[in-house]
């Protein structure tokens, strides 16, 4: 449970600084704009699936005992990946993508900004005859 939780905050981040480096921002300032941008979202998922899991570490109703270890567990593992995703995750983002240039990762051709991308060939009108009718040839864009 805690580690979808922790890779969800993870993923969340670092869309969010890849969004803002693809911009045009240095690695180190994305980095740091993705953790603020996302602190919110991610305490409030984080500190949600605490409070749900308070009640399992406290042992309480029947049959506590057993699964109390298990909730404590889980909450400090859910803690560690909180803390870890907001200050641990920036700062390896931020060196890994400083060796990488600004191209999208995206393989969609239809995305204009994917290397993939092969942009729809436009239609040229042609008006060579007396009679006013024209005709269509298609012109690939160069």
């Amino acid at each position: 449970m805690a580690i979808g939780v922790a890779v969800a905050n993870a993923i969340l981040l670092v869309t969010f600084a890849e969004r803002s480096r693809v911009e045009g921002r240095e690695p180190w300032e994305a980095a740091i704009a993705g953790a603020r941008s996302r602190l919110r979202p991610i305490l409030m998922t984080s500190f949600a699936m605490l409070a749900g899991m308070v009640p399992m570490a406290l042992g309480l109703g029947e049959g506590g005992e057993q699964s109390a270890p298990l909730g404590r567990a889980v909450i400090g593992g859910l803690l560690g990946a909180t803390c870890a995703t907001l200050v641990i995750l920036p700062a390896i983002l931020a060196m890994l993508q400083s060796r990488r240039a600004r191209i999208s990762a995206s393989l969609d051709p239809d995305d204009p900004h994917s290397r993939y991308f092969e942009p729809e060939p436009q239609l040229a009108t042609v008006s060579d005859r007396d009679d006013g009718r024209a005709e269509h040839h298609a012109v690939a864009a160069e």
